[in-house]
């Protein structure tokens, strides 16, 4: 296959803010994404991560939680059982605008580290659609990324560590939005920095 006949792929900045290490036994509270940008053969375009974006607040999908992890967030689990999204509601909602966001490229999601909100996603996206538009294996972690791009071992990798014209100037607020944002705009600056040899 020749490069120029790959389809682009569309990389979306995901966080969750989630009550526990993992779902079902836990819940995901909230989902924010924000389109980070678009590669194909010719290279990568980053997007305005404020422009194309999705956030919905959950209701719980079961009673128990850790205080800790729920206390990251702020969000009240009281509130979300009247005024959440129904998770099936929300996540078909998020999948229709995956795909609206995403036409005529592949999705991919990106997550920083991905490996927790992926495992959240992905099991949301099954159990309550029964599909996921970036397959079972489209995602991408940023954290991975930087210690390929850096020759670094991986556990060596923190964002205090990055250079910082890598990290946005966002803050981190443990809003599933505003941190879907901020890390759209790593996945950029990833995408286009080139390490001195």
């Amino acid at each position: 296959m020749s490069p120029r006949k790959i389809r682009p792929s569309l990389y979306i900045s995901v966080d969750i803010e989630a009550d526990g290490p993992i779902p079902g036994p836990y819940s995901m509270l909230s989902l924010g994404a924000a389109v980070a940008g678009r590669q194909d053969a010719d290279g990568y375009v980053p997007a305005d991560p404020e422009r194309q974006t999705f956030y919905r607040e959950l209701r719980p999908v079961s009673d128990a939680f850790v205080p800790e992890a729920l206390a990251v967030s702020g969000l009240d689990r009281e509130r979300l059982r009247t005024e959440g999204t129904p998770p099936e509601a929300a996540l078909r909602a998020f999948s229709s605008w995956v795909r609206q966001v995403s036409d005529g490229a592949q999705p991919v999601m990106c997550g920083y580290p991905a490996s927790y909100d992926w495992t959240f996603l992905y099991w949301y996206l099954i159990r309550f659609t029964g599909e996921s538009p970036f397959g079972h294996s489209g995602c991408l972690d940023m954290k991975t990324l930087y210690a390929a791009k850096a020759g670094l071992p991986l556990r060596s990798v923190a964002k205090g560590t990055m250079p910082r014209e890598l990290l946005s100037r966002r803050r981190h607020t443990h809003h599933a939005l505003d941190d879907a944002i901020e890390q759209a705009e790593l996945m950029s600056n990833l995408m286009l920095w080139r390490p001195e040899a």
